[in-house]
């Protein structure tokens, strides 16, 4: 007998075989401290300033090519619908309106996955006749068509 029980023997993604990822619980902490920061608060312009300083630094601490990726994705969303502010939402950049998260970028090497994603929560406005429409999108790399439909999507889902 190995003294080892299976819950808490390790599969190869880092999780238990009963529990969460490595990456699934950083992302629940990061969600904790930005839940405990907003609640600390402040309001206006400096929280503004401060959130979109958190965004651009997790940006920066990205590897290559999720850091030119994201960075090509904030600068589309921040033109396209300049009333999103940014803010972190589970350790990732995201935007929001009147506080609620519209749109955001996962890092696929932060989540360990062999993409990234652009993808839009509940508070987005892209609903669609017959019921169905895509809410997240793979990216590997972003040419003219993916930045093109990006702001257009952006815009869609603030409108």
């Amino acid at each position: 007998m190995s003294g080892t029980s299976k819950a808490s023997e390790k599969k190869r993604d880092g999780s238990s075989a009963e529990g969460f990822s490595e990456q699934e619980r950083a992302a629940m902490k990061a969600r904790a401290t930005e839940l405990k920061a907003e609640a600390r608060g402040g309001r206006g312009s400096k929280k503004a300033a401060a959130d979109e300083e958190a965004v651009l630094s997790k940006i920066a601490e990205m590897a290559s090519p999720d850091r030119a990726l994201a960075e090509r994705v904030h600068a589309i969303v921040t033109d396209a619908a300049p009333e999103l502010a940014p803010k972190l939402w589970y350790g990732q950049p995201a935007y929001a309106k009147s506080g609620k998260v519209v749109c955001f970028f996962r890092s696929g090497q932060v989540d360990k996955e062999r993409y990234s994603t652009f993808g839009f929560s509940v508070h987005a406005n892209l609903d669609e006749d017959g019921g169905m429409w895509p809410t997240s999108y793979a990216l590997t790399e972003l040419g003219e068509a993916g930045e093109a439909a990006i702001r257009m999507l952006v815009k869609k889902a603030v409108s």
